[in-house]
């Protein structure tokens, strides 16, 4: 598997307007602050530091009143993006949709490398360290459990200090070229296996040239393991 995938985070917020009053740019600002506290509030609960600044609203503005309760939401995530836009949207009689601009700065712990990692490493946890960093300065994401990526390699020269990204690492080749591997031949329940060399580098869940040593043939296969591929059998 040659890319991590992280959580994306959706929020949503509701918050009442008097009934039968304009919405106004002081009441659209007031739900935003709200709205934005209130994440931020949670977001500190799981060990994260939150700044943030609501951009601007036209005074001018005037909307018409809300029979129900407006939702608030976040379009974008803000742990992955300094710059996310609320929605702010009413529904009933007279439905409108407000998009609001906010700066957003997140922080947290994030893996950082604790001394420079050379293109091809295999992680360990001497190399790694935790660190504060902004977590949503980049939309590469960032990575939080140094165990789940011991073993991962480096795709490329990293110096000391570098927050640590999923584009940065990849899975290690499971099967090299020249490596003996089981091939397993599978039609439903039933599967038959034989022995085979392989003919080219791959991790699992790639496919990899595989040359049958008993009938000589040459199979395209999925790795599954390290020194297993699959094949659909025919």
């Amino acid at each position: 598997m040659r890319t991590l995938i992280f959580f994306a985070l959706t929020l949503v917020f509701s918050l009442p307007v008097s009934a039968g009053q304009n919405t106004t740019a002081s009441d659209i600002r007031q739900m935003a602050e709200r709205f934005l506290h209130t994440w931020a509030e949670e977001q500190r609960q799981l060990n994260r530091r939150i700044e943030y600044k609501i951009g601007n609203v036209d005074r001018r503005l005037k909307l018409a009143p809300c029979d129900g309760e407006p939702e608030l939401e976040f379009v974008s995530d803000p742990l992955r993006t300094p710059s996310p836009s609320i929605l702010i949207s009413c529904t009933g009689k007279r439905p409108w949709r407000m998009y609001v601009t906010a700066s957003v700065e997140a922080y947290g712990p994030a893996i950082v490398a604790a001394r420079p990692l050379t293109r091809g490493e295999r992680l360990s946890s001497a190399a790694l360290t935790t660190s504060e960093v902004q977590l949503n300065a980049s939309r590469r994401g960032t990575l939080t459990d140094i165990n789940n990526i011991q073993g991962m390699m480096v795709r490329r020269p990293v110096k000391t200090g570098t927050v640590l990204t999923p584009d940065l690492l990849e899975a290690p080749d499971a099967i090299e070229r020249g490596d003996h591997v089981i091939i397993l031949a599978r039609s439903g329940s039933f599967s038959v296996s034989s022995r085979g060399k392989a003919l080219g580098n791959a991790s699992i869940g790639e496919q990899v040239l595989v040359e049958n040593l008993r009938s000589a043939r040459t199979v395209k296969a999925t790795v599954v393991a390290p020194g297993r591929v699959e094949i659909p059998m025919q």
